[in-house]
């Protein structure tokens, strides 16, 4: 009886995991299928021409994609130091009392839906950083040659670092839970002797905690990083959903792959509209692919010498 029940949980689980591929599978096809009349006419070029006229019938996803790669990478570089100090906080210096509800605070964060972080940015964010921000940087660096352009245009608080910023506080709370939890892995001993041979905590961190724990830390960093390119509601509201590339400043108004598909897709007629639309779904596919596939050599990679330092 206990092989045969070993058996059907064993037949149960193959079928859970060629289901799980064959809805991959689908899902890529599907996406194949309807964005082929733009791939048959733009081919790759679709990804370089910046280019969206619906009234011309012109369509190039350059701009999106740029919006979709930029605003992530800044809510990268945002929440990672802040991430990991918190980690760090909660793990090593928060005193005891604190460690709960602090943590609690944090891992509400995730719980907010994502349209009250855009509509917060758009009606709050938003104006506090053009006021505070934009317009003291554009005084200050307009005749700078080069960062003059990185601050330039109208000071709306609506753009390209708007939207990064959102993102950032949006993927805080999964960045450092993921952090927090695999620095409480490290074996306490592994701490407590090199505190005994005098290190100070941030030597103990660097030295001891994370080579021992950085196969799970860049786990979260790519959680947060997938989360952030798939995010659509939040961007929506504060990156301006505009669709060219005319500007390098940071605060030009933009769009993203989500985005454009939101605003889109409901009212995109038949043909080379939606197909186009639907080869944006498609390059977003194959960007979290690539993200996820890089991530996991990455992981592999790291995991051969994991806790070896330590």
């Amino acid at each position: 009886m206990t092989a045969v029940a070993d058996r059907l949980f064993a037949w149960a689980a193959r079928g859970a995991a060629l289901l799980t591929l064959s809805l991959l599978a689908g899902i890529l096809l599907s996406l194949v299928a309807g964005a082929w009349p733009a791939i048959e006419k733009y081919g790759l070029g679709f990804l370089t021409n910046s280019v969206w006229d619906p009234v011309a019938g012109e369509y190039g996803g350059l701009a999106m994609i740029y919006g979709t790669l930029s605003t992530s990478l800044i809510a990268l570089l945002i929440a990672v130091p802040v991430s990991f100090g918190i980690a760090l906080f909660l793990t090593e210096l928060s005193p005891s009392w604190l460690k709960r509800p602090l943590g609690t605070a944090i891992e509400l964060l995730a719980a907010v839906p994502s349209i009250v972080y855009g509509m917060w940015g758009l009606l709050v964010f938003g104006p506090i950083l053009a006021t505070f921000v934009q317009q003291p940087l554009q005084s200050l660096l307009a005749n700078v040659p080069v960062l003059g352009g990185l601050v330039s245009g109208p000071p709306v608080g609506i753009g390209i670092l708007s939207a990064g910023i959102i993102l950032a506080i949006m993927i805080i709370p999964f960045i450092a839970s993921v952090m927090r939890d695999v620095f409480d892995v490290t074996p306490p001993m592994l701490k407590e002797s090199a505190y005994a041979l005098g290190s100070t905590t941030w030597e103990v961190v660097f030295k001891v905690v994370l080579p021992y724990t950085k196969s799970g830390v860049v786990g979260g960093i790519m959680l947060g990083l997938g989360r952030a390119i798939g995010e659509t509601m939040a961007v929506t509201f504060v990156i301006g959903n505009f669709n060219q590339l005319d500007s390098p400043s940071l605060f030009a108004a933009a769009n993203s792959i989500t985005s454009a598909l939101a605003n889109e897709f409901a009212e995109a007629a038949d043909g080379l509209h939606q197909a186009s639309l639907i080869y944006l779904g498609l390059v977003l596919f194959f960007i979290t692919f690539v993200v996820l596939s890089c991530s996991k050599l990455l992981l592999a990679r790291l995991r051969r010498n994991e806790g070896a330092r330590a």
